[in-house]
């Protein structure tokens, strides 16, 4: 902290001094008075220029709030009263959906005259309700989020003017513009290919501990996978429904990763080796990361895949269509979920009064090695 914003804040901040009545509205430097720094830190925070310590940036924001403070634009911008960027907040650019997911939508958006910021959550709620409620230091025409700690109850809550729409499934609010990807027909259709292949003992691995916390649409992919089995007269035996540990928020990978794919078909082989299996002999998993992980734990205990068990992942990512044997799984249309969600948010700006939408977009069973 610079020695006018020790000053600054010994000043100010004791007596909490309020700037006068502006018809214009709060101004950056009210803001830094009832921060108690200098106007220039305030700059500091909102354009990220130069490092600002954890408390005096909290103070800021907190001010920021307090008034209501919205940063100016360009002359430019202010004329068109837009600034011509989106922002973009997933949880984990690690994953490899994640990541697909934000360079489409980057190039959705540029098709439109749009620039993204991609904002990183690692699923943190307080960082999502942050960008539920439009965030105060970041100019921004609409938000586009993928939560995964938020329940509806707490995104309808801190929704701010800025224009929403959320991506995935995990939110379900009827008041929330949102873009989704079919997890239960999705998931029907896997689990429908593998009994057309002739296979007839099912298991799923993706279940969560708790549904409302970590991945997002794990009750719907199983339900879809449920759907199909009972279609066909059949049922999946309750140790062949696999649930993945709880999340662990420090972790860059979630409950959804290849070490918990590979840990928990490492645990169902250890129940009697190879019969720990049971019969088992297609598995549907709820991405491609678990299902890799699945893979990696079939080839090391001697089971031959899709000889003995058939597997099926979700996403589609780079890494399936190299893996050993390469793996078949459900592909999302990330380029028209991310026109979608552009086109969504940019109504929103249009119009922010428009009623909500839910917007479908569409996917494939891309059938390789694993699941022929």
């Amino acid at each position: 902290m610079t020695g006018q914003d020790e000053a600054g804040r010994g000043g100010r901040l004791g007596g909490r001094a309020r700037p006068g009545h502006r018809s214009a509205g709060p101004t950056l430097r009210d803001v830094a008075a009832i921060a108690g720094v200098s106007y220039r830190t305030v700059s500091n925070v909102i354009n990220g220029r130069v490092p600002v310590s954890g408390p005096t940036r909290e103070r800021v924001e907190a001010a920021i709030a307090e008034l209501g403070y919205r940063p100016q634009l360009a002359a430019r911008q202010l004329r068109v009263g837009r600034s011509n960027l989106i922002t973009l907040s997933v949880p984990f650019l690690s994953l490899p959906y994640f990541a697909q997911l934000a360079h489409a939508v980057v190039g959705a958006a540029e098709r439109v005259g749009y620039d993204v910021v991609v904002d990183e959550t690692h699923g943190d709620p307080e960082r999502e309700l942050r960008a539920a409620s439009g965030f105060q230091t970041l100019l921004t025409d609409g938000i586009l989020l993928s939560p995964m700690s938020l329940d509806d109850a707490q995104l309808v809550a801190a929704r701010g003017r800025t224009p929403l729409v959320v991506l995935g499934e995990r939110i379900r609010a009827a008041r929330v513009d949102r873009v989704v990807v079919d997890s239960v027909t999705s998931s029907r259709d896997a689990a429908a290919h593998l009994l057309a292949s002739g296979r007839r003992t099912l298991g799923f691995l993706g279940t969560v501990p708790d549904a409302s916390v970590g991945a997002a649409a794990a009750d719907l992919r199983l339900e879809g996978f449920r759907s199909a089995l009972r279609a066909a007269g059949l049922e999946a035996k309750p140790h062949h429904v696999l649930e993945v540990s709880p999340w662990d928020p420090a972790s860059p990978d979630g409950d959804y990763s290849r070490e918990e794919g590979y840990a928990r078909i490492r645990a169902l082989l250890a129940g009697g080796g190879l019969d720990g299996l049971d019969g088992l002999d297609g598995l549907v998993c709820a991405n491609d990361l678990l299902a890799i992980g699945a893979l990696r734990a079939f080839r090391e205990a001697g089971v031959d895949v899709p000889g003995r068990v058939a597997v099926i992942g979700w996403d589609d990512s780079p890494e399936s269509a190299f893996a050993a044997p390469s793996l078949t799984s459900i592909a999302p249309d990330l380029t028209e979920l991310a026109r979608l969600a552009v086109a969504s948010v940019l109504r929103l700006v249009d119009d922010p009064h428009a009623p909500p939408r839910v917007e479908q977009a569409p996917y494939r069973l891309v059938v390789r090695e694993s699941a022929p």
